[in-house]
This record gives structure tokens, sequence and C-alpha cells, in this order.
């Protein structure tokens, strides 16, 4: 790897393919490939979490068939930063494209932790790179720019090909009074920018939001003020895991009022330790005590930070708001600040989490306790004027995100022929003369489920979604080998479709109905299993259509003795 500040400029010409494989359509899923010559890369390879309409989903990975099948030209995957949106696939897809990664040192450090998981840590190549390194890939040549966002050791990448530099923002925003390390290095995109740049893909998270992002620097005043007005509590704070500044601030506050803190979550307590481990989190001594102990301490000593900010089911937080945590218990003597904002599609979660622990007396503190890792307008125009790049490609977000991003791109001089809103899979090619898209390739969403990797495909799912409508009926019936006679049955179980006890006179219609069925399809001969089952399902889905305007799910069991 060679250093910083030098300047690339490869005059072979071609164009250059982007390929968004996810994230362009939802928060997470975040993966994009790029292929010039005989050489492709990957930026970021992340989950996403199902939505209501996928239940038992457990959640949501890449479809990456295309870098499979064009394996012997993948020269690596470059990692922007260490969120769950952007790594979380990596243990699924590195199982079938075993390439080497690059990452830099925290990033790296959470990306191995989640290997081990997976028994996967000694199988894969790592690279740690610093910021100004720049990595050979084949055709490629990649940089790594330091950059500000809720997690630290963040970094924007850019792309060296013979057809023109491409910046990557990743996940940004601008800090000029960032909690702990430097500055995002405006002054190298600027250099860039002097080189001259192809395209600019561009964080869109919060690009519906006019002004800047505030500084980290901004929440210290909140958990002050929050630790001095409530000094009889106890209080619970609620974040994200991954946010090691923000943990630093609460545990800085809690020192300086003397106040414990304990950690509760296991995305949560591997991070703290990660980042104390390299140096990123620093803890005074005495302060951090074990969650086991807590009840040694009286509650206007002690602070719990812990996950479940936004509402996840098996988090910390809504263990403790369902009454299912073994250690911690919700009293009205406790203060829960949320130190977050839903990520679009959690806020009914997280309201419903909020209305649990304030039936339970709790107070909440959610107002001024978070500030956004991403960029809001101001800061995006910024990096337009700083790489005064020839194409752009909003990324990162919902359509809305993406399109507000385009239309700050047409204000800053981008030509509008040259914003590109793709979708994912689209093939995007790119030269100094022309930008087009040419194709598109396989691409979408493999659900997880246990141990289960893509064997939940669209007509499992379809299934769980009538069975979570109108629930399920099995019939079961005997019926004599030859004859097709009934001899045992019909037997009718119902489950989350009537209360079988309250519907006696339903379910004895339905019985007839299912006795006229096998009528109907056996003459005395032959038995035809599918046409049997068949009518029994179309009589049966009919009746309880006419009488009850309900569908649900229905599973003849015929056996022949």
């Amino acid at each position: 790897m060679s250093k910083k500040n030098r300047t690339y400029i490869q005059t072979s010409g071609g164009s250059v393919k982007i390929i968004p494989l996810g994230g362009l359509e939802q928060i997470g899923l975040n993966i994009t490939a790029f292929e010039y010559g005989n050489s492709i890369i990957v930026v970021d390879c992340g989950l996403a979490f199902p939505g209501e309409d996928m239940p038992g989903v457990d959640l949501v990975v890449p479809d990456v068939s295309y870098l499979t099948d064009n394996i012997e030209k993948v020269r690596g995957m470059f990692i922007t930063h260490g969120h769950e949106d952007h790594i979380g696939a990596l243990p699924y897809v590195l199982d079938t494209l075993n390439v080497p990664l690059y990452a830099t040192r925290l990033t790296m450090a959470i990306i191995e932790d989640k290997l081990e998981e997976h028994g996967m840590n000694g199988m894969v190549k790592k690279n740690v790179v610093k910021y100004g390194d720049v990595v050979q890939a084949g055709d490629f040549r990649v940089e790594f720019i330091r950059t500000n966002h809720s997690i630290a050791d963040s970094a924007a990448l850019a792309i060296f090909t013979g057809a023109g530099t491409i910046v990557h923002t990743g996940d940004f925003k601008v800090d000029y009074t960032p909690i702990s390390g430097d500055m995002i290095d405006l002054q190298r995109l600027a250099k860039l920018g002097d080189q001259g740049v192809l395209a600019l893909l561009s964080d869109s998270t919060n690009a519906t939001k006019p002004g800047f992002t505030p500084s980290e620097q901004r929440v210290i005043e909140t958990f002050e003020s929050t630790f001095s007005e409530y000094t009889g509590s106890r209080v619970l704070v609620a974040t994200f895991a991954s946010n090691v500044d923000r943990v630093q601030q609460i545990v800085n506050t809690a020192a300086r009022v003397g106040r414990k803190v304990a950690i509760e979550g296991l995305s949560m307590v591997t991070v703290v330790n990660l980042a104390k481990e390299l140096g990123y989190l620093s803890i005074p001594d005495g302060v951090l005590v074990d969650i086991d102990s807590i009840r040694d301490y009286p509650d206007e000593k002690l602070v719990i930070l812990m996950t479940g900010s936004q509402g996840e089911a098996m988090a910390a937080l809504s263990r403790v708001a369902n009454g299912q945590h073994r250690k911690i218990q919700i009293t009205k003597n406790d203060v829960v600040v949320f130190s977050s904002t839903p990520i679009p599609g959690n806020e009914k979660a997280v309201s419903r989490l909020i209305n649990e622990l304030y039936k339970q007396g709790a107070t909440i503190i959610n107002q001024m306790t978070h500030v956004s890792g991403h960029a809001c307008q101001e800061e995006l125009k910024l990096i337009y004027a700083l790489t005064r790049p020839q194409y752009a490609i909003p990324v990162h977000g919902e359509f809305r995100h993406r399109k507000e991003n385009a239309l700050i791109a047409e204000e800053m001089r981008v030509p509008k022929e040259n914003i590109f809103m793709l979708n994912s899979g689209d093939v995007l090619e790119l030269s100094k003369d022309r930008g087009a898209v040419t194709g598109m390739v396989q691409h979408g969403g493999i659900m997880v489920d246990g141990l289960g990797v893509g064997d939940v495909g669209s007509i499992v799912l379809r299934d769980r979604q009538n069975l979570s409508k109108d629930g399920i009926i099995v019939i079961a019936i005997t019926l004599e080998q030859g004859s097709g006679r009934i001899l045992a049955g019909p037997e009718i179980i119902s489950r989350g479709f009537v209360y079988m006890r309250e519907s006696e006179t339903l379910m004895d219609e339905a019985r007839q109905i299912v006795t006229d069925a096998v009528a109907r399809t056996t003459d005395g001969k032959y038995i035809e299993w599918t046409r049997i089952k068949n009518e029994v399902r179309d009589s049966l889905g009919s009746f309880f259509w006419r009488q009850m305007k309900r569908s649900p799910v229905i599973l003849p069991v015929i056996l022949e003795v």
C-alpha cells in the first residue's frame, strides 16, 4: 500500500461500470460493485432488517450472484465503516465470495468479531488500512479518506480508474468539532476536485434536511442537564452500540457527577470492549461496573448504558420494557434517555417501546439527546463544491432522500443529464464522453431465517403472510383403499382462524362441505389424491369466505387404509 496525497492520473480511457447491488431503495443492504478492465472491487456489504411483511425472517442479505459468477475478476472488498448496514452481510457473502477485505482499524476489529461468531475469522484475508493509504486492486487504486460519522474510523473512498476518479463518500457528515479524532479531510477532497472527479456517489440520508448537522459536542449539554436535574433517579441511556463518541460522552458526564456506568446488551458490550482495547474509548478507573452488581448501588449513583434504541424486539431495553430482563426492572424512579432517532421504518417499534416504558412509570427524555451522523443539505453542497464531479449518483437512502440529493447536485451545477437515479441491479457505464445505464444484473435480498440462508423464498413468505392474517385450517380424513369411502373424519383443527368451542355450528357445516367434496371426487375405483385435496381446499375456501370473509390457509391431510 502506498501513502497519501499522491496524484493518480491514468490515461488508458475506456469506461467504468458502477453496479449497485443493494441500498438504493431502503436504509440498509448497502453494496456496490465497480468494474474496470479485468477487475471488480466491492464497496461495503451490509444487511437489512426485515419489514413487517417478512414474518419470521431474521435479516436480509444481498444477492451477490453477479459477483460469484465473475469471482475471477473480484479483487477485494473495501469497507467504509462498521455499521451493520455496511458490514452485517459479510459472514454470509464471504462464505461463497472469499476475497480480501480492506478496512480501517476499528472497522476491521468489529468485522473480526462478527466473523469469529460464524467461525470464519481464520478463513478471510484481512487488511487494516490507515487514512491516506492507497491500495492497488487489479486495475483499481483505492484511497481511504478521513470522514466524520456516528462511528469512529469511518472513511470515504477515492477510486482511481483509467476512465477517471470516482469518490464514494460513505456515510458522513462534516463535524468541525468532533469528540475524538480529526475532522473530515476536506483538503484532500478539494485536491481530488482540482485533479478532476469523474463521479461522486454521495450519502443521501439527510438530503431532505436543510442546514448543517450539529456536532456531537451539542449532546454533552443534554446529558449534563439530565444528570443534574434527576439527581435522585437511576438513568438508563439507549443508543447505538457503534456510536463510540456518544458512549464516551455518557461515561465522561457520569464520572463528573459521581455515577457508575453499567453496560448491557451484547453488541454494546462487544463494541465497548473493542473500542477500549484499541484506544478509541477511555473509561476512568472505577467508573465501569458489572451489570450483575447494579443492586449494590443506589439509583442516584447509577447509569445503565444499553442497546434497544430502535425498538428491536430482543435488544436490552425492549426486554426491560416487557418485563423479560432478569437483572433490570423499570421503576417509577427511572429516567430513560433515547439517545438516537428512529431509523426510517422503525418508528412504530420505537413508539410501542416508549409507550410500554411510560406505562411502567418511567420518565422519558428523547429531545436534544441525539445528533445525526449524516450530512444535511449544506454539507452535501460543500462536498459537491469541493469535488466538482462530472457525474452525480445519489446513494444510501430511500428514493425521496436520493431525489433531494439529485436536486442538490443540479443546484451545484452538475448537468441534469449527468445525474443518475439508479435502481439496484442497474449497470451504469461512465466515461469522459458519456454516461448511460446499459443493462441490469441479478440482484435483490436473500432472507435469513435461523440457520437457513435463502430457503425462505416468495412462496414461503406468502404462506407466512397468509398465516399471519387469517390462520390455518387442517382437515384430517381417512379413506378406505380402493373405494375412497370415508372411514374416519373429517376432523378439523383451527389455529388463528376461529375458536373451535365457540364455532361448533360453523365447523359442522365445514365437515359436511368436506364430505361432499370427497364424494364428488371418488368413483369407488380410483383415488386421485391431488384432485381430492384441490376440491376440498377450493370448496372449503369458498365456504369460509362466504361465511366469514376470511381466507385461512387450508391444509388437507388424507390417509388411505
